[in-house]
């Protein structure tokens, strides 16, 4: 039997109470019939709705119940493909210079220190 691969477009078609995947620890689950069974409530699903939520799962510290009901859930593997994750712009990711003259208060912090030297 083939194992289906999802990207994380893929399992982002999935994030809806009609169709509910997780991916949690390099696995996808369909959690779609589960909504009403949660412990924690549908809201809990919802918010976590197509994404990966393997952070949010372990950290909420899930029983060996809980792992065997999502064994029964499983319908393939996850492999974050980066497509959900939004690229920095250049100038995000670059510190603005601060200049003695700046007008700021970052500027007048260097003029003042300057000052000193």
């Amino acid at each position: 039997m083939s194992v289906k691969t999802f990207t994380t477009a893929d399992l982002a078609n999935h994030a809806s109470k009609s169709s509910l995947y997780l991916a949690v620890g390099g696995k996808v689950y369909d959690c779609t019939e589960f909504i009403d069974e949660h412990p924690g409530g549908e809201e809990v699903l919802l918010e976590e709705a197509g994404k990966d939520a393997t952070e949010s799962f372990e950290d909420v510290g899930h029983s060996e119940e809980a792992r065997e009901i999502m064994h029964k859930m499983y319908v393939g593997d996850y492999k974050d493909d980066n497509s959900g994750k939004k690229a920095k712009s250049p100038s995000s990711s670059t510190p603005k210079p601060i200049h003695a003259g700046d007008k700021s208060d970052s500027g007048r912090l260097v003029s003042w220190v300057k000052g000193w030297f």
